[in-house]
């Protein structure tokens, strides 16, 4: 069995650090901090794209995770299309962002996290521990759970951790080919397929953040508790 060793990502943090959320403190601060401890000037020149990650060479993470295509796809029954972004990696530690969109015609509110199960090429459960916040896979900052209504056309995102693990490169035992994910527990949860698969193990942890509206699609608003607007008509479609 051919087993893809682990590599030392010294330099894909410097493509990633400042694409990551809306604050820009995130992740990209926690990859930034893995390899620049001592926050040591880091010079202009082009930094070679990592390998053995089976990633894309963008490493840039937030809310779009990556360019937007041509046509967009149908909308499933649930009213909710997910949509993966790009696989941010840096000395073992892996991002990527989700977008769930409310492509119906109602109103859409989230209040939690995500629901994820992973399969590997054979459509097996992973044994993957789906953790609500993000340690002790990293110091990645977690909003918690805000009540976000979202219109038809608004979308929210949820950002996904975990650390490498080797995975075999002709069977890709130990990948997670297929991310199942859903808005809240008990909603039906949409297929999707990370670019490079999620190089997690099948015994591994998987870390997550609560959902938060797109900058795009923020108007600044606040609801009772200095958050997000609470709940309103009951024409909501609730999804946890």
């Amino acid at each position: 069995m051919t087993v893809i060793p682990r590599q030392p990502l010294r330099y894909a943090v410097a493509l990633a650090a400042t694409a990551l959320l809306v604050s820009g403190c995130g992740l990209g601060a926690e990859l930034d901090r893995e390899v620049n401890p001592d926050r040591e000037p880091t010079s202009g020149a082009a930094r070679p794209e990592p390998s053995g990650t089976g990633g894309p060479s963008d490493l840039s993470l937030g809310p779009t995770g990556g360019p937007s295509t041509p046509t967009e796809p149908p909308c499933p029954k649930s009213g909710v299309s997910m949509a993966p972004g790009m696989v941010s990696a840096t000395m073992g530690l892996r991002a990527m962002s989700v977008r769930a969109i409310n492509c119906g015609k109602d109103v859409l509110e989230l209040n939690g996290y995500p629901d994820i199960r992973v399969r590997g090429l054979d459509r097996q459960l992973f044994d993957v521990t789906v953790l609500k916040g993000t340690e002790p896979i990293t110091a990645m900052d977690d909003p918690g759970p805000s009540r976000i209504r979202l219109k038809p056309g608004q979308s929210a995102y949820t950002s996904l951790v975990w650390r490498y693990s080797a995975v075999d490169a002709s069977t890709l035992r130990g990948s997670g080919v297929y991310v199942e994910i859903g808005p809240a527990k008990g909603a039906p949860r949409e297929t999707i397929e990370p670019d490079g698969g999620l190089d997690i193990g099948e015994t591994g942890m998987l870390g997550t953040t609560a959902w938060q509206r797109s900058p795009e699609d923020d108007g600044g608003e606040t609801g009772a508790d200095g958050g997000r607007p609470t709940a309103g008509p009951s024409s909501a479609t609730p999804a946890g």
